[in-house]
């Protein structure tokens, strides 16, 4: 299966799909121009509504992330790529920022793990 749900987890459905696609798609387990399964299919196979698979590919869409070329489908879009290489660019400016700040890098990743924790509430 693609996707699979914590139904005890305190994060939306709709974001563990989208998350789970997300990294998948940025890790290259799910490669460029890859067919994604429909969102009636997706749905039934996780047991969750049609519209919450929707949302999910609505986000992925609105990154970058995949593509919807009508009665086709939607697929990895190329652009996947692209973000990969901006996070890389803005963690990259971050670091040389810290480090001319003189921050450790210990204290440099506690203020990028407690941006993303905030971030993800």
């Amino acid at each position: 299966m693609i996707v699979s749900l914590d139904p005890d987890s305190s994060v939306p459905p709709f974001e563990q799909v989208r998350s789970s696609l997300a990294n998948q798609i940025n890790d290259g387990t799910l490669a460029v121009g890859t067919k994604l399964p429909t969102v009636r299919q997706l749905a039934a196979d996780v047991g969750i509504a049609p519209n919450t698979i929707a949302r999910a590919y609505r986000e992925l869409e609105e990154a970058g992330l995949i593509e919807t070329r009508g009665r086709a489908g939607s697929f990895v879009g190329s652009t996947g790529d692209e973000s990969r290489r901006l996070a890389h660019e803005a963690a990259s400016t971050y670091a040389a920022t810290c480090r001319s700040l003189g921050l450790s890098a210990a204290d440099s990743l506690a203020i990028v793990r407690a941006a993303l924790d905030q971030n993800a509430r």
